[in-house]
């Protein structure tokens, strides 16, 4: 493996819900490139190939999609990595689970990311042995795999007490387990103290890096808004409570977006702003005037705070329609797109999303 010394900015898809386009994940390599992120990671909920079925081989199209994208990123400047999550292995990693992890990882090396990342979240996690369990399949991962390196996202991962009422008790000293035998060079995935967290308190971050002997890799559940409480609001505001500082206390800063991929270029643009130090006054105005039509731009900005705060439940149906012909002139532009399927209800809640 190459240690990563350099900050790690980057998205990971990594929500449940209706899932992106071939087409936008294309169009995110050249975004990321040229707004300073480095790296993209591949993780949909819904993908069953890398997550509930993940024994199942990949359709010819879906493989060939999915190598395309890595050449795709690799020529973009960007590093593409891909998430799998071998659905609660670790309770009977057997000679034949040994086998379908080593077909999965082979054919994980066909498709040639940069990164590989193994998550056990969302999984059953109350066994005295978790970490010893999870620690034994990644070390077969890191010697099976053809990545450069690798991500570790753990069954609790943040101290959100959610995350113990859906998967039962965190087992005693489970994250300083992994912190201290899983390699060093090895990002942890940690969503910080809530699985949505509104800040990231510079003591807080020292408190998990002293538990996992390295600084965590942060997953922002933000704008993400595939659970049941946000999937009503397209959240377009700029990132808050996030500074430059971070830099200092995190190995990185992954964000999970929206459902509504171009939409989301909105606020992840504000977040490279943020890290390169160029924060404005007005940082939704000026991601609309950069990244939308001049016709556009107004319109989204005019009408961004009933969209993230009062959301679709509280639009009747004659508002939905006012916006609809509001928005028609524009209504080949992907974004517009995306919010006319948000008014008609595409973005219907995933009950599979617990949190």
């Amino acid at each position: 493996m190459k240690e990563v010394k350099t900050f790690r900015l980057g998205v990971v898809e990594g929500f449940f819900g209706k899932t992106w386009s071939w087409e936008a994940r294309r169009h995110y390599a050249r975004f990321l490139s040229g707004n300073g992120f480095t790296t993209y990671l591949y993780a949909p909920k819904n993908d069953v190939y890398f997550r509930k079925h993940w024994t199942t081989p990949c359709p010819r199209d879906h493989h060939e999609a999915l190598r395309g994208l890595s050449d795709y990123y690799r020529s973009a400047g960007v590093e593409f990595g891909i998430g799998l999550s071998p659905f609660e292995l670790y309770r009977e990693f057997s000679s034949e689970g040994k086998a379908a992890l080593e077909r999965k990882i082979d054919e994980i090396n066909s498709i040639n990311p940069d990164t590989l990342c193994i998550l056990f979240d969302d999984m059953q996690g109350a066994m005295a042995d978790l970490a010893t369990l999870q620690l034994h399949i990644m070390d077969y991962v890191t010697r099976t795999s053809s990545a450069r390196q690798f991500m570790f996202c753990p069954t609790y991962y943040s101290y959100d007490p959610a995350l113990t009422q859906f998967f039962g008790a965190m087992p005693d000293n489970y994250l300083e387990e992994l912190g201290a035998q899983l390699d060093s060079r090895i990002d942890i995935f940690w969503t910080g103290p809530r699985v949505f967290s509104e800040s990231f308190p510079d003591d807080h971050l020292l408190e998990i890096s002293d538990r996992f002997k390295r600084k965590p890799l942060l997953w922002d559940n933000y704008p993400v808004n595939d659970s049941k409480r946000l999937c009503g609001y397209l959240h377009l505001n700029p990132f808050e409570n996030r500074d430059e500082g971070l830099k200092s206390l995190a190995q990185g800063h992954m964000a999970n977006p929206m459902n509504q991929a171009y939409l989301s270029k909105l606020p992840l643009y504000t977040l490279s702003r943020i890290y390169q130090g160029l924060e404005s006054n007005n940082m939704l105005e000026e991601a609309c005037a950069v990244l939308c039509p001049p016709k556009l731009a107004p319109l989204l900005q005019e009408d961004s705070a009933a969209f993230q705060e009062k959301g679709l439940e509280k639009l009747d149906e004659s508002t939905r329609a006012e916006l609809m012909e509001k928005y028609r002139p524009l209504e080949d532009h992907p974004m517009v797109q995306e919010l006319f399927g948000w008014l008609q209800g595409e973005y219907a809640f995933d009950p599979a999303c617990l949190t």
